[in-house]
């Protein structure tokens, strides 16, 4: 069981309200939908609700994986549902969404570990929503090239996968996950198609220093990248990995001056910013 530390004053979440929350809150209950906004804890989820935008979470709502710092619940996934992705299509069309971000849970259960679902939802998506622009945020498909080249061939605006942490504390809080691999998907979307934009997140105040997270982000850069987020890293529960520290909005600032000149094309940085937090700046 491990403590969790009180929010400094700066780290303050706005309240979900107003229309498009509610109806958005209604649609997702209505179909049985997930997102990674109410599955993962996101601190945006009132900001961004209310705009209309949310970050649909396909294959089910339980992991595979037991990643320390995921609010996502882990155990035995639920079989597929194969009407998932009309669903999901359906519910942008509602919304009148122009700019849609997927993402997923791990299911290493599966032969083909999901990807049969994610080409499928976005095909219908797109054919729902003819003008939509996307961005799929996706697993690190255990590195398999055959099942990471299908998302590419279908073209998504936006591939985007989480680093999350610096090397040395990747197998304390990703655990099944491997720092090399992630940064060998990144390197090999950029090399099959240099047209479609790729980006990654990590969170801060684990444990990392900046030297560390300075060598991270040069590792991504090198890795082709167009698009960082930071964050402040929150803990879910007392079950999670602990907080460290809480990083200065000044050090987030700092971060993205250096992060800027190291040439990426967009920096979002603060102790509130997500992996799809300003989604639809990042696909201009």
């Amino acid at each position: 069981m491990n403590i969790i530390k009180k929010k400094p004053s700066w780290i303050k979440v706005k309240l979900p309200m107003g229309k498009n929350y509610n109806e958005l809150q209604k649609l997702v209950s209505l179909h049985k939908l997930n997102t990674i906004c109410q599955s993962g804890n996101c601190p945006n989820i009132g900001e961004c609700w209310g705009k209309g935008v949310a970050t649909f979470m396909i294959l089910g709502n339980i992991c595979t994986r037991s990643c320390r710092f995921c609010g996502v619940q882990t155990g035995r996934p639920e079989k597929v549902d194969w009407k998932e992705p009309e669903k999901v299509a359906k519910s942008i069309k509602i919304l009148k969404i122009k700019h849609a971000v997927i993402t997923s849970v791990n299911r290493d259960d599966l032969k083909d570990m999901g990807v049969s679902i994610w080409i499928k939802t976005i095909k219908v998506t797109r054919d729902l929503n003819p003008s939509i622009t996307i961005e799929t945020l996706i697993p690190d498909f255990k590195g398999e090239k055959k099942i990471i080249d299908q998302i590419i061939n279908i073209k998504p605006e936006v591939i985007s996968h989480n680093v999350e942490t610096v090397s040395r504390l990747t197998r304390k809080v990703r655990i099944q996950a491997k720092y090399n691999r992630s940064l060998e998907v990144l390197q090999f979307i950029k090399k099959i198609n240099k047209s479609i934009r790729t980006k990654t997140g990590i969170m801060l105040g684990l444990g990392e220093t900046k030297k560390e997270i300075l060598e991270t982000m040069r590792d991504i850069k090198n890795s082709k990248v167009d698009i960082l987020t930071l964050g402040q890293y929150l803990q879910p529960s007392f079950k999670h990995f602990p907080v460290h520290s809480f990083v200065l909005p000044e050090q987030f600032q700092e971060y993205k001056k250096i992060g800027l000149e190291m040439g990426f094309k967009y920096v979002e940085s603060g102790p509130l910013v997500r992996s799809s937090y300003h989604a639809e700046k990042h696909v201009q």
